[in-house]
């Protein structure tokens, strides 16, 4: 390409399918691009910014950071490192925290936790690790391996070995896969790649008592979902079972970059000094940001009304999906919900941008809503208002 007429989107590698539009600026539920266009965010940079755009406490916190210190190895403690490794293990089921800083780096961690566990507990040939299909656990080697999605692999092969996939909620298939070559099983509660699929009680319950049977690790996905998404810090919470492991990212410091592997003693003891590490994990602007998150969590009513508004949206696209006969279902838990259609609807996404609402639609079939937990009512109406214009199309 002649250096002379290449313009900046020229310099940015396409990896992505990126809609025409440049955001300049963002508060609380609402967005601007460079033209003062303004619209309203029910992606939340697809589950991070769940605090919405700019959150005052965050501002604050990282300001704050900033004229204290950017980074320092993980050779030495910071105080917002523990003080964000000290909320999630109080407030979870987990014993200690690896910091990173993406959720596919928490993901790989969780990998050779369960691997060097397996080893160590049951022998050099306890590898293998059970995924499922539809599943997404991120973008790295071994995480689009572990992906239930054969469309995020294609053209990397050779895979790493030792992963199986099984279907969703089919706990006879699990059985048969679980033997003892399995170091762990790794679940989303709820899918969200896929569709925003929620696992049954029972498969999940299954899942527990298989990994207990064999000596097996739990572990749960919680990027997309944890963090408040479903109405509670942890969506382990609103099932019947706790995990070993709980991965998390996306909505843990609100956009600052960061992810986080929580795990039980027993099985965090087998990452020994040496064993893993992040050079930018723990970093102090992000450990900050994470605090202020966590305490807007924990101190305030934020999760109920993150309940609540999700009943709101959920009974308001169930209306809607009552009197259009292109949905086929709606579904999902508190601030993370879909209405899924019988045929693709690939000019939906691009339409409401025109309308001023940012949403996400999966497969041409699968539009996805996660805005962040201050979305008003009043909003939601909007969006659902727009939705009905385009189904009188």
């Amino acid at each position: 390409m002649d250096s002379n007429t290449r313009t900046p989107f020229d310099c940015v590698a396409e990896t992505y399918s990126r809609f025409d539009l440049t955001i300049a600026k963002g508060y609380g539920t609402r967005l601007w691009d460079e033209n003062g266009r303004e619209f309203i965010d029910f992606t939340s940079g697809i589950a991070v910014c769940s605090l919405g755009h700019c959150h005052p406490r965050v501002v604050a916190s990282v300001k704050e950071q900033a004229q204290k210190l950017f980074h320092i190895s993980n050779l030495y403690w910071t105080e917002p490192q523990l003080k964000v490794a000290c909320s999630l293990v109080k407030n979870s089921c987990t014993d200690r925290v690896f910091f990173c800083n993406s959720g596919a780096e928490a993901v790989e961690a969780a990998i050779k936790l369960a691997r060097k566990f397996g080893h160590e507990t049951r022998g050099p040939d306890c590898y293998e690790i059970i995924t499922l299909q539809g599943s997404f656990h991120g973008r790295t080697l071994a995480a689009i391996t572990a992906t239930g999605q054969p469309v995020y692999q294609r053209g990397f092969e050779p895979l790493p070995s030792g992963f199986t996939h099984v279907k969703p909620d089919d706990i006879y298939s699990l059985r048969l896969a679980a033997g003892e070559r399995t170091a762990a099983i790794m679940l989303e509660p709820i899918q969200g790649e896929g569709g925003v699929r929620p696992l049954t009680d029972e498969f999940l319950k299954a899942a527990r008592e298989i990994a207990d049977s064999l000596g097996a690790l739990l572990i749960f996905d919680e990027i997309q979902v944890g963090m408040g998404r479903t109405g509670s810090l942890f969506a382990y919470e609103q099932t019947p079972v706790e995990p070993d492991v709980i991965c998390l990212a996306k909505g843990l410091a609100n956009g600052v970059p960061i992810g986080a592997m929580l795990a039980r003693e027993k099985a965090m003891k087998h990452l020994g000094p040496g064993s893993h590490a992040s050079t930018f994990g723990a970093n102090p602007l992000a450990c900050a940001a994470a605090g202020a998150v966590l305490d807007e969590l924990t101190e305030t009513d934020l999760l109920d009304q993150v309940k609540e508004k999700g009943d709101y949206l959920q009974t308001r696209l169930k209306k809607l999906a009552s009197r259009w006969d292109k949905v086929v279902d709606v579904r999902g838990r508190g601030l993370i919900q879909a209405m899924e259609f019988s045929s693709p609807q690939m000019d939906l996404a691009k339409w409401l941008m025109e309308k001023g609402f940012l949403v996400l639609v999966a497969q041409g079939l699968i539009l996805r809503l996660l805005p962040p937990f201050v979305v008003e009512k009043d909003e939601i109406d909007l969006l659902i208002n727009a939705l009905e214009e385009y189904m009188a199309r």
